[in-house]
């Protein structure tokens, strides 16, 4: 059994309310080298929630969880280096830290919720199960 972490991805129209949806979760198991997304738009219910809402921005902003998890929003771009109080450190492409960018607090229509974790033998299996008990 190997350990994980999920984040549920929240769609929050209006941040200052701190009212929101969840949309979809974010599952990451490093022992299995797994990082993916799996995502659901109920735009009635949005539309209900938040009339004003661009489902299309939010579908988007999704839609770019999807390419972080794969490592392709920022093909092209170098790894870079970062600078730290102990000097300068290598930024490394992994899905670790593909994981702690989409985890990381945000104040967007579309933010993270808590980390949990739990352990499993199949990380896709688990994201499966994570998102049927938390998005649908």
């Amino acid at each position: 059994m190997d350990a994980y972490q999920y984040v549920v991805l929240r769609c929050v129209p209006r941040p200052e309310r701190e009212e929101f949806l969840n949309v979809g979760v974010v599952l990451h198991c490093p022992e299995q080298k797994f990082l993916a997304a799996r995502w659901a738009l109920d735009e009635q219910r949005l539309a209900a929630f938040a009339p004003a809402l661009d489902l299309a921005l939010v579908r988007a902003a999704l839609e770019s969880v999807d390419l972080i998890c794969a490592g392709a929003a920022h093909a092209g771009f170098g790894a870079g280096v970062r600078a730290t109080a102990y000097g300068l450190r290598s930024l490394s492409d992994n899905e670790s830290a593909r994981f702690g960018l989409l985890k990381a607090p945000k104040s967007t229509v579309l933010q993270p919720g808590p980390v949990h974790g739990g352990v499993t033998a199949d990380a896709a299996a688990e994201l499966d199960r994570v998102f049927a008990h938390q998005i649908t």
